[in-house]
């Protein structure tokens, strides 16, 4: 996103974040509001005309949540509205990017249901998880990235996939990433599950280790990593018995191979 876009964005997350504190039933307001938020992404995709017009940074702020209003006054509840209302008075860079922001406050306001049941840590790991059963299943990926097949019939195969499996937010959050795909599945779930790291104020570890870590380890190493990168961490962690021994450790684009392959490699590589 473009800086005017980011400081949008930034600022009806926080109106989000107020409004939903502020509930009598916060947990439903705020499942509510991030259900209809896709549905008008759904809307605006389906209807290029009104896409640039409640956005349009030609027009006035009261032109533009007149339109908001007109449009979708009745349709959605009345604290989904004032979502809507809030990002249309605001300027953003592009139509494309008031879309793109309506996506992530639909996103938020599920993680931020997830949170209040104490789910959000699950959400994430859950999320995390999916991305690598996407990463094993060749098939299934590719049923699900295949541009010819449309987003519904995707959403009901992830859906017969995940249905009693996982939790509601997290199925939620899956089926509108499928159905809206920004780069391929794997990495878009994946992506979401470093949103739901990053709103509990963590960074993402991808460990990959050659056998199974337990808890006590896992906690171990997210300490660990925290006290070398000055902030907390989240450990994702996969099984791989090819590295034959060790870890390898990915933060950001910083890559760490422990790893006995790769010690091996880096042997072979000096013998040279």
């Amino acid at each position: 996103m473009h800086a005017a876009s980011r400081e949008a964005l930034a600022q009806v997350e926080s109106y989000l974040d107020n409004l939903v504190q502020g509930s009598d039933n916060a947990i439903a307001v705020s499942a509510q509001t991030g259900t209809e938020l896709f549905d008008v992404v759904g809307v605006l995709d389906s209807d290029r005309a009104l896409r640039v017009a409640v956005a349009e940074a030609s027009t006035t702020p009261e032109q533009r949540t007149g339109l908001i209003r007109a449009v979708f006054g009745g349709k959605v509840s009345e604290s989904t509205l004032s979502v809507l209302v809030e990002a249309a008075a605001k300027t953003w860079s592009t139509p494309r990017e008031f879309r793109t922001g309506l996506v992530s406050l639909g996103r938020r306001a599920f993680f931020r249901s997830a949170e209040l049941q104490g789910q959000l840590s699950q959400v994430e790991e859950e999320l995390f998880r999916l991305s690598r059963v996407l990463d094993r299943e060749g098939e299934l990926t590719q049923l699900l990235s295949d541009r010819t097949s449309g987003p519904e019939r995707k959403r009901g195969l992830l859906a017969s996939v995940l249905y009693g499996k996982v939790s509601m937010v997290t199925e939620a959050l899956a089926l509108q990433v499928i159905g809206r795909p920004e780069h391929n599945p794997i990495d878009d779930i994946a992506h979401l599950s470093s949103a739901a790291a990053s709103l509990q104020g963590r960074s993402v570890a991808s460990v990959v280790t050659a056998q199974e870590l337990n808890d006590g380890q896992q906690a171990a190493l997210a300490d660990k990593l925290g006290r070398i990168y000055g902030r907390e961490m989240s450990i994702h962690s996969e099984v791989d018995p090819s590295l034959l021994g060790g870890m390898t450790i990915r933060v950001d684009d910083e890559i760490i191979d422990g790893s006995t392959a790769g010690k091996l490699a880096r042997l072979r590589a000096n013998l040279v």
